[in-house]
């Protein structure tokens, strides 16, 4: 079973960046789609960013034009670069790889923006 753990969380002030990472235990097959998703407190998970098997990416409209995602297959990687960043951006991120009848999530990694 693959696991997936994401670093790069922590403190930042309002208009800052981060780079969120997720690393995969082993190898994930290029036709994974690779995904962020984050969990506000008292809120429900929600997709944020998605880089499909052919090199798409999809954003959630609120954070198009602020955040990044990338991949990294040779070091079985993903990245979610995260630049004007706002206090809305607060939660739990999470890394996810979903590809046949798998689906494999992260532990979290905490994004607080606050001054």
């Amino acid at each position: 079973q693959v696991q997936l753990e994401e670093s790069g969380g922590g403190l930042v002030q309002p208009g800052g960046s981060l780079r969120l990472s997720c690393a995969a235990s082993r190898s994930i097959p290029r036709a994974a789609i690779m995904g962020w998703y984050r969990q506000a407190p008292g809120r429900q998970r929600e997709f944020v960013a998605r880089f499909t098997s052919v090199g798409t990416t999809y954003y959630t409209p609120s954070v198009k034009g602020r955040f990044t995602i990338s991949r990294d297959n040779a070091e079985n990687t993903v990245f979610l670069q995260m630049n004007s960043l706002k206090p809305e951006d607060t939660a739990v991120y999470y890394c996810n790889a979903e590809w046949l009848d798998n689906d494999v999530w992260g532990q979290g990694t905490q994004v607080t923006v606050s001054s």
